[in-house]
């Protein structure tokens, strides 16, 4: 081996060796600092015009951190605390009307096509193995076990959630004050043309932009008008199915709608035909619909995440970081697209267009 091609070998290997050091070092503080980075990114803008209005990086750093705090933190740790609260009063109203059977006498009126469709489908399957009742109780059973797993980490840890609020605070404060100098040397690292560089990362901030204000914005938007439309029409337990519409929200192709129709048909079928008929109504026009008109509004040019890869990034991020994975999920795969982009752009170079023939 020639004496040039062992040193690169030799510089790459404990280079590998103090990249994984550096990884096993970081890796337990991973979600304070993909929490920071998430508000980093979202709260930039607000920052940036603070920035000329203050011309100093620590003092607007400093603000919008406490910003974040005074408009986030506070709102979010009540809303917490009552979904919790709530949810586990929905449990136990569920597990009570389970017991009594509620569910399945709710579901026992008889309609004519409906009638007609079960013994169309009782020749292929045994409708009677189904029991509503159970179905339902399932559904919230799992989802209020994602609620009470949260609940569980941060009582038993409290001390480590404290610290880790802290650290974030501290690493979102220099990710607002130095993070174009740490983007710009990320950019100098990629080992392709400066101009295609800026090209990925415009791309790479307008699909977060597009991603995180597109989906988590208008799917709060939403929660707060399920949770409203709930406790005005004496739906208990508003502020948690409030939060759940919120979640759906997120989700494409899902929505708010799996919460508010059968609830709607529910308070119908109890002979509340007034609320349920209100409940589906402006769920249907205001909740559905402000989607149609919130979103273009906020990510109008930008280009979004294909909604299949959302709709797993984001239950896969669940799956492998909790509830971070809400945000990280979205955010892992809009880095992904954009390295595609790069490559496809270097394997497949694009002509240039013609340019327009002037006129005579």
């Amino acid at each position: 081996m020639k004496r040039e091609h062992f040193l690169i070998t030799l510089f790459l290997l404990i280079t590998a060796i103090f990249f994984y050091l550096f990884y096993r070092i970081l890796i337990p503080f991973v979600v304070p600092i993909c929490w920071a980075a998430v508000f980093a990114i979202i709260f930039h803008p607000l920052y940036k015009r603070l920035c000329m209005k203050i011309r100093s990086r620590g003092i607007a750093s400093f603000l919008i951190c406490f910003l974040i705090v005074l408009l986030l933190f506070g709102p979010t740790a009540y809303l917490f605390t009552a979904v919790v609260q709530e949810a586990a009063d929905a449990v136990a109203k569920v597990n009570t009307m389970y017991q009594a059977g509620e569910f399945d006498a709710m579901m026992s009126f008889d309609v004519p096509f409906i009638k007609e469709g079960k013994e169309k489908l009782s020749k292929y399957y045994d409708l009677s193995s189904i029991h509503l009742d159970s179905l339902i109780k399932d559904a919230i059973d799992k989802t209020t076990s994602v609620i009470f797993n949260q609940t569980s980490w941060l009582i038993t840890n409290g001390s480590k959630a404290i610290f880790y609020f802290f650290l974030m605070l501290f690493t979102m404060y220099y990710f607002f004050k130095d993070g174009e100098a740490l983007v710009n040397k990320i950019k100098r690292l990629f080992p392709i043309a400066s101009d295609r560089v800026e090209t990925t990362f415009h791309s790479l901030h307008e699909v977060i932009l597009a991603t995180m204000y597109g989906g988590l914005v208008v799917a709060l938007i939403q929660g707060i008008l399920g949770g409203a439309l709930f406790a005005i029409v004496g739906i208990p337990s508003a502020v948690f199915w409030g939060a759940i519409m919120a979640f759906m929200s997120i989700l494409p192709i899902v929505g708010a709608f799996i919460i508010y129709v059968p609830a709607g048909l529910i308070l119908i079928i109890g002979g509340s035909y007034i609320k349920g008929l209100i409940v589906i109504g402006i769920g249907t026009l205001v909740i559905s619909q402000s989607d149609n008109v919130i979103r273009p509004l906020l990510i109008s040019g930008r280009t979004s995440i294909h909604p299949l890869m959302l709709f797993f990034s984001i239950l896969g991020g669940i799956a492998l970081l909790g509830l971070l994975g809400v945000v990280m999920g979205p955010l892992i795969a809009a880095i992904f697209v954009a390295l595609l982009d790069t490559f496809d752009f270097h394997l497949h170079p694009k002509e240039p267009e013609p340019l327009p023939e002037a006129d005579q």
